[in-house]
Order: C-alpha cells, then structure tokens, then sequence
C-alpha cells in the first residue's frame, strides 16, 4: 500500500531531534502502520457498499492530499517545481496511486476483502520477477529465485488451482493482483527517473497525491453518476481510508524509513494480509477456505526470500 515516492537516497544517519520531545517508540509506530494498511482494505469494502469504486479511489485520493498538504503546510515546505519533474511525478501518481487503488476498489465489488489483502503481498514478487528484466545490476541469488517460485506457488494455493478456480471470481482477483503489479512497476519507474532530484520525500509524494487526485477527478465524473445520497458508514470508511490508510500512514513510513530503515519499515509488508484477513473474517464474516491462509503463509515466506541480500565480499 506504500505511495512514496523516492526522490533521494536514504541516508544510514538520522537527522538530530530538534530539541528535548518525546517521541513514540518506532515499535508501536510500525504496529499502527501494520494495522493501519491492514484494516484499509475491510475499509474498501466498506466503502464500495455505498459508492463507485472510482468515487470511493477520488475520496480516497483527496482526504490523503489533504493530510500531506496539512504536513507541508507545517513544515513550510513547498511543491517541486518543474515541468519534466511534474510529468514524471504524474505517472507514478497513476502507477503508485491512481491505478492500483482503483484496482483494488473494483475488485472488492466481486471478491472478499481478505483475498484483496493477500493479492497485496504479491508486490514483492513482481518486484523481483520485474527486476530480473528491468535492473540488471539486481542480480538475483539462488535463494531469492527460490523464493520467487515459492511466492508463486503461494499465489496458486490461494487461488485453489488444483480445483479449478472454483468458487473464485476471476475478474476481481485478476484486478486485485494487477493493482500488486503496479506498484513495482511503479518503483521502478521512480527508480529511473525520480531518484536524486533534491526534493524532500514530503513534497515528492504531496505532488504525486495531488496529481493522482487530478486524475480521478477526470476520470470518475466520465464513468460514474453522481450519488444520489451520502451514506454516513461508507463516507466514514472512505475518509478514514484517505486520512489514515493514504495520508497518516506515509508519515508514520517516512519516520520510519529514517530511523530504523527502509528494510526494516518495508517488513510491514508481511503483517498486513494476517490483519486484513483476521479483519475482513471477524468484523466482515467473511468465509474462509483453508486454501486462503495457508496459501498466504507459503506467499509470504516467498516473498520474505526475495528480499534477501547476499553478502559482499
């Protein structure tokens, strides 16, 4: 679910704290986000009871921005300048933002939000499988060659294979694991064109919000009608997903990322299908095959190979 966009390298040192405030020890902040993200998509499904999906992704879109303009506004800082800068910035708005949350917010029209959740933690497969083709200074190892196999049998345990797909919604699961793909791509277009261009994460990310909600902004009124009513439960699910899931949850990451690193802040990963899963189960009563979690602890043990570095010599 991340939506950073990188614009620099992260550097091992933190910056010193400015003076003597207390800060709320990175464990707990690694949990909420966890929950955060996890809990984002039973809020999908919330959401969609009672509006487009496209709507439920500009709803989305808009109280993020809100919440990171309010950042920038704090800390004084302003948007990036330049056109090529902003052309950039305006596709990986619609990789990292505008696509996959649209995905993910039509496929829970047909499919569980648990299934939605683990199609999620596929990214760090198509990462690595993309980074086979795309970065060839990625050389992969053994083990996470292995563990892109694994990953993938994973996916096909979740998705019952061997019984013919049966019971699954082909269309919404194939949206689901697209919407996983994008965000790779996503990086790796960030990667080639983003990286080292002197802003801050900040105001690289308020921008990319601010022009994915551009995007939806078009798009949503050519596709979708205006509500006729405003139901409060799925309004309320959709500004909690903006504010918290797209908005709060970045800053809670960028925290992170500084103080404990990205490898470390990336493990979220890992935590947010057990909580989507447990959330979409318990408060959703969503059904449960036993191919589903065991399926996505074969994923997740696939996609945790994936991540591992050799070491250099």
């Amino acid at each position: 679910m991340s939506t950073v966009t990188a614009s620099s390298r992260t550097r091992s040192q933190s910056p010193a704290p400015a003076g003597p405030r207390a800060r709320i020890d990175w464990r707990l902040r690694f949990a909420a986000l966890s929950l955060i993200w996890g809990f984002s998509f039973l809020l999908i499904k919330v959401g969609t009871e009672g509006y487009a999906p496209f709507q439920v992704t500009l709803g989305r879109l808009l109280f993020g921005t809100a919440i990171l303009v309010a950042a920038m506004a704090v800390k004084r800082e302003r948007l990036p300048r330049g056109a090529r800068l902003w052309g950039h910035m305006a596709v990986a708005a619609f990789l990292l933002n505008a696509l996959p949350f649209s995905l993910f917010a039509y496929s829970e029209l047909t499919i569980p939000s648990t299934l939605a959740g683990i199609c999620n933690a596929t990214s760090p497969l198509w990462g690595m499988a993309l980074s086979l083709v795309a970065l060839s200074e990625d050389r992969p190892s053994r083990v996470r060659v292995a563990g892109l196999g694994l990953g993938f049998l994973g996916v096909l345990t979740v998705l019952g294979a061997w019984q013919g797909f049966h019971g699954l919604d082909a269309k919404g699961t194939a949206m689901a694991l697209l919407a996983s793909l994008s965000y790779p791509v996503g990086w790796i277009y960030v990667r080639r064109t983003l990286a080292g261009t002197g802003n801050s994460h900040l105001s690289m990310t308020g921008g990319q919000l601010l022009l994915a909600t551009v995007q939806l902004a078009v798009v949503t009124p050519l596709f979708t009608s205006a509500p006729e009513g405003f139901p409060l439960v799925p309004l309320l699910a959709v500004a909690a997903l903006g504010a918290l899931g797209t908005g709060l949850a970045v800053l809670i990451q960028y925290g992170l990322v500084a103080e404990v690193g990205p490898t470390t802040a990336q493990m979220v990963t890992y935590f947010i299908p057990v909580i989507a899963t447990a959330a979409g189960v318990t408060l959703l009563g969503e059904s449960l095959r036993w191919t589903t979690p065991v399926g996505a602890v074969i994923v997740l043990a696939g996609a945790a190979l994936t991540q591992v570095r050799g070491r250099k010599g």
